[in-house]
């Protein structure tokens, strides 16, 4: 029995024309772990390449640090970046930055939880 091939190409959805400024912020669930607050933190300030969230967060493994964080809510792009490592080769490496819209999400999320400590 033959299983039927999956499309190739996702169909595009060009009915989106709306302005951006006038999309609802995304939901951005919070956190209290300490090492999310740390990256957050210094994402707000700057992109950040994957060495420097392991340092930031005192953790070793800073893509599943971002990847929790991204099912809390936030998109945390990742643009790979050409480089050389210290042998020569040509490499790619990753630098995690929010966006606008994370931006946003995170200081509404954190003026939430501030009114909501002074209660």
């Amino acid at each position: 029995m033959k299983k039927a091939q999956l499309p190739l190409i996702a169909e595009l959805d060009l009915g989106d024309t709306e302005d951006s400024t006038a999309k609802a912020v995304r939901k951005f669930t919070g956190t209290d772990n300490p090492r999310h607050l740390r990256v957050i933190q210094s994402a707000m300030i700057r992109s950040r390449k994957r060495e420097e969230i392991d340092r930031i967060a005192g953790a070793s493994n800073g893509p599943e640090l971002i990847a929790e964080l991204r099912r809390r809510g936030l998109r945390f792009h990742c643009q790979l970046t050409p480089g050389i490592d210290r042998d020569g080769y040509l490499i790619k490496f990753g630098i995690y930055e929010l966006d606008d819209d994370d931006r946003r999400a995170v200081n509404v999320w954190l003026r939430n939880r501030d009114a909501g400590a002074k209660l």
